[in-house]
């Protein structure tokens, strides 16, 4: 019964819902142009698909690899907006199973509410720790809190399921002025403009071992003009260099086939322009 009672004064801490789900054509497929996500190809061998979903919202989808503890991809709708940069850093209880809260929760919660150790939290995921004390790299979102239009939206990127060892230089570089310069340019006439962003596993860790640090990070966009009239492009930067270089989609594809060395990648429907 106590700990019936603490669970329940917990919800008053819940930020919001992170659902583990057993696809996301099933769950959230708003997030995918025609509700396509990509193919096979990108999938690691112990993955996890996560529908990222705030103040009972979905706000973007997260293929994560539960052994790298990184995620894979992010996908979202692409909706800038002002707004302050959020500060809360959040976890997903829900990979350490289903008999967890749906719920994106700041690590003290699960602590103190929830009867979890920091010990069992860090064996399903990445950790606040993981990231303190590093000198090349930081956290780097896949899905930018900039890339949304209100503070929910933003609140919901800023879970760790959503975060890289990003270069630091890259990070406040190259890579920032391609979400917030480049971006805004390719985007000028879309009505609708879907994002996958990725990154590719490298051979280097941080925090002991514990978290992959990518060797590339990506990001792919399809953008409905009018009903008839699409238009795509990608981009791609080596996670140890503070450059990007701007491809079309067709092209990214052909590179990500390159370096994960399967199938070959399909990023979106078949109607987005490969050329």
């Amino acid at each position: 019964m106590l700990l019936l009672l603490l669970q329940i004064s917990a919800s008053c801490f819940w930020l919001g819902r992170g659902e583990v789900v057993t696809s996301f054509e099933s769950s959230c497929p708003q997030f995918f142009f025609r509700e396509t996500p990509p193919n096979e190809a990108l999938e690691p061998e112990n993955p996890a698909w996560i529908c990222q979903r705030y103040r009972n919202q979905y706000y973007f989808a997260t293929l994560y690899d539960r052994d790298r503890r990184i995620p894979v991809y992010s996908a979202y709708l692409y909706q800038p907006g002002p707004g302050k940069r959020p500060k809360t850093w959040l976890v997903e209880p829900q990979l350490m199973g289903s008999v967890y809260p749906k719920t994106m929760e700041r690590e003290w919660t699960l602590l103190k509410y929830f009867n979890v150790s920091l010990e069992q939290l860090s064996k399903s995921q990445a950790i606040l720790q993981d990231y303190k004390n590093l000198t090349d790299s930081n956290r780097g979102h896949l899905n930018p809190s900039s890339h949304h239009n209100d503070s929910s939206s933003r609140t919901a990127t800023f879970t760790l399921t959503n975060i890289v060892p990003q270069d630091k230089k890259l990070n406040s570089g190259a890579w920032k002025n391609y979400e917030q310069q480049t971006m805004m340019k390719m985007t000028q006439g879309c009505n609708n403009t879907y994002v996958v962003v990725g990154a590719v596993p490298g051979n280097n860790y941080i925090a002991k071992g514990r978290v992959n640090k990518p060797s590339h990070i990506w990001s792919g966009a399809c953008c409905e003009v009018d009903t008839n009239q699409r238009k795509a492009w990608g981009v791609i930067a080596e996670n140890d260099k503070n450059q990007a270089q701007l491809l079309t989609l067709g092209e990214l594809e052909d590179v990500l086939t390159d370096l994960y060395r399967r199938e070959q990648v399909s990023l979106f429907n078949s109607d987005c322009p490969r050329k």
